[in-house]
């Protein structure tokens, strides 16, 4: 089996799980992974042990596996990783002069035009890439590397929303500007708002959406009692 062909279907599945394709609670099974992809059971199986070792699995009763919930505290977790690694690339790569590419901006922008939202954090995770190599120290992006799964999904929460989008690729636009300029504090407080409005954004969307999801939960509920209270009383009559 080609360590590719594991690759492929894991960077697949962790695409439809950072999009929202594959949503918290959605089950998935090898067989129907398998059919998707036009693959065996082995690699799909292979995938989904590095997706559970991420933590984007969890176990299902019966057959297959469940999409991991997502927890705002993790997902805060996952920002203050991201704007720490970001705060060193932009203050290296800046006291360096260093060039971002501009047509990371200009994909950035088209994709949002396009309101797509996969194409969206493909190029925000280009951009952010592009900063770590831009700093020279091959360990911040490899430190990167290791939690791109979690990056991407808690990217996918904060571009979901109506508004978010709009000011993210001038803000990155600004840093990319700062930095080539060689203004060290000036990237850096850039990127520091940058990152902090996006987590909290991103935290108070998921939490509208928990509220959103008990409610609807709780109505249901009540729906169904209010049905069998019914039913009893018109056998009682």
């Amino acid at each position: 089996m080609a360590p590719d062909l594991v690759e492929q279907v894991y960077a697949a599945l962790v695409k439809a799980i950072g999009s929202g394709a594959l949503a918290p609670g959605d089950r998935v099974t090898q067989e129907q992974l398998a059919r998707q992809f036009k693959v065996s059971r082995q690699p799909v199986l292979q995938a989904l042990r590095l997706l559970r070792r991420d933590g984007l699995l969890c176990d299902a009763p019966g057959r297959g596996v469940l999409i991991a919930p997502l927890e705002a505290n993790s997902l805060r977790w996952v920002y203050q990783l991201r704007g720490a690694l970001d705060d060193l690339a932009v203050s290296v790569a800046a006291a360096q002069r260093a060039r971002i590419d501009p047509t990371l901006i200009r994909d950035g922008r088209d994709a949002l035009a396009r309101s797509n939202l996969p194409d969206l954090i493909d190029a925000d995770v280009a951009f952010h890439s592009a900063l770590y190599q831009a700093s020279g120290n091959p360990m911040i992006l490899e430190a990167a590397g290791r939690h791109w799964s979690h990056i991407r999904r808690a990217m996918g929460v904060f571009l979901h929303g109506e508004h978010a989008p709009r000011i993210v690729w001038d803000e990155h636009a600004a840093i990319a500007e700062a930095v080539a300029a060689g203004e060290v504090e000036r990237a850096r407080q850039l990127s520091q708002t940058h990152t902090h409005r996006a987590s909290e954004a991103m935290v108070a969307q998921l939490e509208v959406r928990h509220r959103c999801a008990h409610g609807a939960a709780a109505e249901a509920l009540d729906r169904s009692q209010t049905e069998a209270l019914g039913r009893s009383q018109t056998e009682a009559a």
